[in-house]
């Protein structure tokens, strides 16, 4: 008898319901059901969709908000200083080993390309500004500035041909808000707020508004497309992004995270420093001790002449009135003491409370705005009052870090675009000298120009609380090979060759003068020389991190 095939079991599986974790995931920051981030839905855009439709109008914020706030002003003004200070200058670093020729030339060069870069960036007729109006330390410095406002740099190489230039490349600082498409078109694949990519995402060309959007002169509709670099690799255009993410064409500055923040905190202190003018403000109120009846009987009212109180209360205040006017008041040292009418007293009150500006509530504001603009509290606020040498030295060094960042990769960027249009200008012109065996051409070779024109740039100084603690550990870390005298020259903002040249000038002249400055110096709170307490690890002031300014 035949066995029939027993048919195979299916198991089926019954969807469960749907649940927290089927909406959002086993992320709690992806939850739809929860009530603090159900309704917390933001964009998935590309990084350009979210950017560019606000990109006009939070610039055109940002500008207000530096125009018009102190703080804002301030914190434009500390990265200006605490990244490019009161002069940029070039320290060129040949790439010897990239090159492939000898430290001799290499020091050649430096000397050189040095004396006569620097001597034309400090040069009053602003040589390296299109409009002759600011030298390389100021363009360096407005670039810093606007990039903190926009999030971005925005400058053109020119060409200019005129008598008494001394060389022809120059730049033109542009308002990255005059970078945007072609009679107002809507952004495409290849055209992102006046930039034209190919299908790599480079930028090929830049479209450049002539004029503002509401200017009166006739600009309004007229746009130039710049090539970013010529066919043989001369750069036209220098347009620093710093990418939050990838995709990303437009920048966006720091404080437009904070720019509600400091808008509320700018009117938080206005309404404050209202209601202290208010305070201040006495008002007096003269009140009269007669009872209701007797008053209303003394101004003439009786029983059915209720309609005619206005009236009553004229003739009441006309009689005080006349009055106050008659009295002899009492003066005591120019203080009147009036005498006031019958049954009559004088009552001050204050109109207002003042409090808030300098309380715990501005601070937690101040700090968050400061946190976004990557400057410490006690430096965005200029407030002092609760820092001692720890914490001013550990807020320090954070702030160190971000500009130091933001000098590589603004500053540093816009120096060495105009030293490098600048150089092959000068390289070309047979000006700089040649290493044995090249030509002109052997700049063009790829990777040359970069290892030719590579470069450190000494900004600001970073600055010292405690400068005998500080030059100790600089001279430490030179002694024990950690560091040499060109980087910590460097963070004091001079150049080591030149300060070099003049130690070894001063020298011999004392020499010659039969001067001698050998004593050490002492450390006037300890009484210990400088050799003393480097033994000592710190002497008798070993403690004192935690001593307040």
């Amino acid at each position: 008898m035949a066995r029939t095939a027993s048919k195979p079991r299916i198991t089926v599986a019954h969807a469960t319901p749907p649940n927290e974790k089927a909406l959002g995931g086993g992320l709690e920051g992806a939850s739809r059901i929860d009530r603090e981030v159900a309704l917390w839905n933001p964009s998935m855009s590309s990084p350009d969709q979210i950017i560019n439709p606000g990109k006009a109008v939070a610039d055109a914020r940002g500008r207000d908000i530096v125009q018009n706030d102190g703080y804002a002003t301030g914190a434009v003004a500390l990265h200006r200083d605490n990244i490019v200070g009161a002069q940029y200058r070039l320290n060129a670093k040949p790439n010897i080993v990239a090159l492939g020729v000898t430290e001799e030339w290499a020091e050649e060069f430096q000397l050189t390309v040095e004396a006569r870069f620097n001597n034309l960036a400090d040069s009053q007729d602003c040589w390296f500004d299109a409009s002759r109006k600011n030298t390389l330390t100021g363009l360096v410095r407005l670039g810093v500035g606007g990039f903190l406002m926009s999030g971005e740099v925005l400058a053109t190489a020119e060409w200019i041909k005129e008598y008494r230039r001394p060389f022809s490349s120059a730049i033109q600082m542009i308002s990255p808000s005059r970078l945007c498409n072609p009679n107002e078109l809507a952004d495409t694949q290849q055209l992102r707020r006046g930039m034209v990519l190919d299908f790599r995402g480079r930028c090929t060309d830049f479209w450049i508004r002539n004029g503002y959007s509401d200017d009166p002169y006739g600009f309004v509709y007229k746009w130039t497309k710049v090539p970013a670099e010529k066919p043989w690799g001369r750069k036209l255009v220098c347009h620093i992004v710093e990418q939050l993410m990838p995709e990303q064409n437009r920048g966006i500055a720091d404080m437009v995270a904070v720019l509600k923040q400091m808008k509320m905190t700018k009117k938080f202190q206005e309404i404050t420093l209202q209601q202290a003018v208010v305070a201040a403000t006495y008002a007096a109120a003269i009140e009269s001790e007669l009872p209701q009846g007797m008053v209303f009987e003394q101004m003439g009212g009786g029983a059915g002449n209720g309609d005619a109180m206005a009236e009553y209360i004229g003739n009441y205040m006309g009689m005080m009135g006349e009055y106050l006017d008659a009295s002899k008041n009492i003066a005591i040292d120019g203080v009147k003491m009036p005498h006031l009418f019958p049954g009559t007293k004088l009552n001050i009150k204050s109109l207002g409370t003042p409090g808030g500006i300098g309380g715990g509530y501005e601070r937690s504001l101040l700090r968050h705005t400061a946190s976004a603009l990557g400057l410490s509290y006690e430096q965005f606020s200029r407030d002092y009052s609760n820092t001692n040498y720890s914490s001013a030295r550990a807020s320090m060094g954070e702030t160190w870090k971000f500009m130091s960042s933001r000098k590589k990769m603004v500053a540093d960027r816009i120096a060495s675009f105009v030293y490098q249009l600048w150089l092959e200008e000068e390289w070309n012109a047979g000006r700089i000298p040649l290493p044995a065996g090249k030509t002109t051409a052997w700049f063009y070779e790829p990777g040359v120009k970069d290892a030719i024109s590579a470069a450190t740039w000494i900004g600001a100084s970073r600055g010292q609380i405690d400068e005998l603690k500080e030059t100790q550990a600089a001279i430490l870390r030179i002694n024990s090979g950690l560091s040499t005298y060109e980087k910590e020259i460097a963070r004091l903002g001079e150049d080591f060759r030149e300060v070099f040249q003049q130690r070894a000038r001063e020298m011999k002249m004392a020499e010659k003068l039969g001067l001698d400055f050998t004593m050490a110096a002492e450390k006037t709170t300890s009484g210990a020389s400088t050799q003393g307490t480097l033994k000592e690890n710190g002497g008798k002031n070993a403690n004192a991190d935690d001593e307040d300014f």
